[in-house]
């Protein structure tokens, strides 16, 4: 999504921007459920975002639920994550780091069994 992209004001011109399906909910409900399609899916053309509302029985109250959604999504993708600045160790930690791999080594080698014929 281009950064530069500004969410606008009102819900009609948002709305304008989505593809709007509507379809029946799930759950309960009965009769209400079954023959009404309250249930709303935008999807934002700009930015490929999807959001469902299913929750109220009034597709009209779902559809503010869903532009809601919506806006927090978008403002969620705009954000962006600081840069991660590289970073390198410093010569002392390095040396600090080699002595004691050569420690390690030593006493490793140290422990390794003596052949019976340098005996």
């Amino acid at each position: 999504m281009d950064s530069a992209y500004h969410v606008p004001e009102s819900d009609d011109a948002l709305l304008t921007e989505c593809d709007v399906t509507t379809f029946r909910a799930t759950g309960p409900g009965g009769q209400g459920v079954n023959t009404t399609d309250s249930a709303v899916r935008l999807k934002h053309r700009p930015s490929g975002i999807v959001v469902v509302a299913r929750r109220e029985r009034s597709q009209y109250l779902n559809k503010k639920a869903a532009l809601a959604r919506l806006r927090v999504r978008i403002a969620e993708q705009a954000r962006v994550a600081p840069t991660r600045v590289a970073t390198r160790k410093s010569r002392a930690v390095r040396e600090r780091e080699l002595r004691a791999k050569h420690l390690a080594a030593r006493r490793k080698s140290a422990r390794r069994k003596v052949d019976a014929d340098e005996e």
